[in-house]
């Protein structure tokens, strides 16, 4: 029992490290927060898919607040440290309360990536809204601004499906 705690504190701080730094290979930043990036989702849902979805949850939320320490954008009162860091990031652990296949992987990916991009939608359409143009909605400025995690979810899918299966088996 106490080795496997061991085992599953060792590899949630490997993942959130390594989920840390690969956000800062951005290829592309957007001007008041956020970025496209080289997969820095993928470790810490991949330990959510691994050790399920409470751990992932505390190893997700803890990514928020390193997130959130190591360089918070944007803050502009507590409402946006609520759902930008510590919910929009802590929802990626709910990938691991997906059955533990490809499809469960797969599913519970995109769940976990569309859930934080509702957090960021929510915190632009709350916090943001002074952004939007003269005669664009706060929501559908929003909506729209916060679309680059439909590409952060494209590039966590594609990477999960091609690791999952070799990782898995390497695992076992």
């Amino acid at each position: 029992m106490r080795n496997e705690k061991s085992k599953m504190l060792a590899e949630a701080g490997v993942m959130i490290a390594l989920s840390q730094i690969l956000s800062y290979v951005k290829v592309f930043q957007m001007p008041q927060g956020g970025s496209i990036t080289i997969a820095s989702m993928v470790p810490i849902i991949f330990f959510s898919l691994i050790w399920g979805g409470k751990k992932g949850i505390l190893a997700s939320v803890t990514y928020g607040i390193l997130q959130f320490a190591l360089g918070g954008e944007g803050i502009l009162n507590p409402l946006s440290i609520l759902l930008d860091y510590l919910l929009a990031f802590g929802v990626l652990g709910v990938a691991g309360f997906f059955p533990k296949n490809i499809t469960g992987a797969i599913t519970g990916t995109s769940v976990a990536v569309l859930l934080r991009y509702f957090f960021h939608f929510l915190s632009g359409w709350l916090v943001f809204y002074m952004y939007a143009p003269e005669g664009v909605a706060p929501w559908i400025y929003s909506l729209s601004y916060n679309s680059y995690m439909l590409v952060e979810l494209v590039i966590s899918v594609v990477v999960i499906t091609i690791i999952y299966k070799p990782l898995i088996n390497k695992l076992k």
